[in-house]
């Protein structure tokens, strides 16, 4: 909306408003809405790919940090589904009903700075099944992250509801909305001004982790959107060289579509073990 009125789109009485207005009572607003160009169809790059487990049926992948899921504005090349594509040697995935063709096998996503696994399918058949699983939340899903700060408990269960920040547009809240949200968080390691976290999912929904680790006071390390400058010019010089979040899927299990549960589970990357050695010497 900022942008549409930046842009001179958004008139009253004919005439663009300034953002600076405020509106006491019923006016007619009137709205130039620019059509958005359509996303490009994903294609197969050749670009560097952890497989942790490859079948007929689906291909469960390592995404590194830094790395989006598909392709958005600004964002058409270099993404994990065309890493995708290229290994499986496929020009195309199935495409579940309201995703659009840069989503083929997708049924689920991790943030650009989130790093771990993620399952893709192969075949409709299994798209439908991993998605189902995914809405009724029965897939097993847990992270590490390390935090900011010293949590005042071992294990905590928090649940909230989960909708757009009405401060910023780019986050989730944990008081607005109508869905909820539910993280079990358990204390791994204390560390001297930080601590790693395992965040167990009973829900999935966007953002949920940093958001819940926000609002218990210990955001996930680094986290631009969601946390702050530490006070210690050490944390500080830590946050700046690590280069993304600290936040890592590190289990995910599900009913395998043609039968039987499967579990998979990732270590923290090097990048991140680098970040636990270094707070902990610092805490020595």
């Amino acid at each position: 909306a900022q942008a549409a009125i930046a842009a001179g789109q958004v008139r009253i009485g004919g005439r663009a408003v300034k953002p600076s207005l405020i509106i006491d009572g019923p006016l007619l607003v009137e709205v130039e809405l620019t059509p958005s160009e359509p996303l490009a169809q994903a294609f197969p790059e050749d670009l560097p790919l952890t497989v942790v487990h490859e079948d007929p049926a689906l291909l469960v992948v390592d995404k590194p940090a830094g790395m989006v899921v598909h392709a958005g504005p600004g964002h058409e090349r270099g993404t994990l589904i065309n890493a995708v594509l290229h290994h499986l040697q496929s020009p195309e995935l199935p495409v579940l009903p309201g995703n659009g063709p840069e989503r083929p096998g997708v049924v689920h996503r991790l943030d650009r700075d989130t790093s771990g696994l993620m399952v893709f399918a192969r075949t409709t058949a299994a798209q439908e099944i991993l998605a189902r699983q995914f809405r009724d939340h029965s897939i097993d899903r847990a992270y590490l992250g390390i935090v900011l700060g010293e949590p005042d408990f071992e294990e905590r269960r928090v649940e909230t509801l989960h909708g757009r920040d009405p401060t910023d547009r780019r986050r989730f809240a944990p008081d607005q909305g109508t869905r909820r949200a539910v993280t079990t968080l358990t204390v791994v390691r204390r560390l001297a001004g930080a601590a790693l976290l395992r965040f167990t999912l009973e829900t999935g929904r966007t953002h949920q982790i940093r958001m819940h680790a926000r609002h218990v006071g210990c955001p996930i390390f680094a986290d631009p959107l969601y946390g702050h400058r530490p006070r210690s010019k050490a944390l500080r010089a830590l946050a700046d060289g690590l280069g993304r979040h600290a936040l890592h899927a590190a289990l995910l299990g599900f009913e395998h579509p043609e039968g039987g549960r499967v579990r998979f589970e990732s270590a923290l990357p090097a990048e991140l073990q680098r970040l636990l050695t270094a707070l902990a010497t610092s805490a020595g």
